[in-house]
C-alpha cells in the first residue's frame, strides 16, 4: 500500500504579523499551509527553551503531534553584540511576558543609551524546524546583520523592525516594502534553506 502523501503544513504560530509573512514566503509550496488558528484545538505551547532551536524544535513537535500534521515552527530574535547578544531568545518579552513592540523597543533603546551607533551592531536570526508526526524533523536557519538606530523609524513590519537599520539601504527593516524584506531578511533566508531541504524530507517519509 503506498505511503500517504502529506499535504497540509501547519505553522506553529498565533502572531499574525508572522503569519502573513510566512505564508507569503512559502506560496510556492506543493503544500497547503495553515495557521494555528485553524487548529482550535492545538495547545498553547510555553518556551522554555534557552536557546531558538530548543523553542522552534518544542514548537514543531507539539503542533505536530497535537494536529497529526507536519509543522513548522520558527524561533527568531535580535542579537545585539554590545548587549551581550540580549534580548536573544527573551526578544517578544524584553520589556515582560505581555510587553508590547513599543515597550520591548523603547527598553532596548535605553539599554543602549550612550552607544554609538557603529558599535550597536546586531542581527536577527531565525532558526526553523520541521517536524513530522512520525518523528522525523529537520531543521534550516538564515541570519541578518544591522544596527540598532537611535530612535524608532518607519511604519511596515513589526517586533524591532523600526530599529533595525540595514547599513546597505540606509533604511530600518520598517521603512522597506515588504516585498524587499521577504528576500533579505533572517526568515527568508532560513525559509530559502528549508524549501530546498523539504522535497527530500518528504521523500523519506
Amino acid at each position: 500500500m503506498p505511503k500517504k502523501k502529506e499535504k497540509i503544513l501547519v505553522l506553529a504560530t498565533r502572531n499574525p504579523g508572522k503569519l502573513r509573512e510566512l505564508k507569503a514566503l512559502l506560496q510556492d509550496l506543493d503544500l497547503e499551509v495553515k495557521g494555528l488558528e485553524e487548529f482550535p484545538e492545538a495547545p498553547e505551547v510555553i518556551e522554555t527553551g534557552q536557546t531558538f532551536f530548543e523553542n522552534a524544535f518544542q514548537k514543531a513537535r507539539e503542533i505536530a503531534l497535537a494536529t497529526g500534521h507536519l509543522a513548522m515552527a520558527d524561533d527568531s530574535g535580535l542579537e545585539v553584540d554590545a548587549l551581550g547578544g540580549a534580548p536573544g531568545v527573551f526578544s517578544a518579552r524584553y520589556a515582560g511576558p505581555k510587553a508590547s513592540d513599543e515597550e520591548n523597543i523603547k527598553k532596548l533603546l535605553k539599554e543602549l543609551e550612550g552607544v554609538p551607533l557603529e558599535r550597536r551592531t546586531a542581527r536577527f536570526r531565525c532558526v526553523i524546524v520541521v517536524y513530522h508526526p512520525s518523528g522525523h524533523w529537520f531543521k534550516a536557519e538564515g541570519t541578518w546583520e544591522g544596527l540598532i538606530t537611535l530612535e524608532p523609524r518607519g511604519e511596515g513590519g513589526f517586533g524591532y523592525d523600526p530599529v533595525f537599520l540595514i547599513p546597505d539601504l540606509g533604511k530600518t527593516a520598517a521603512e522597506i516594502p515588504p516585498e524587499l524584506k521577504n528576500q533579505l531578511s533572517h526568515r527568508a533566508k532560513a525559509l530559502a534553506e528549508m524549501k530546498y531541504k523539504l522535497p527530500s524530507f518528504l521523500e523519506t517519509l
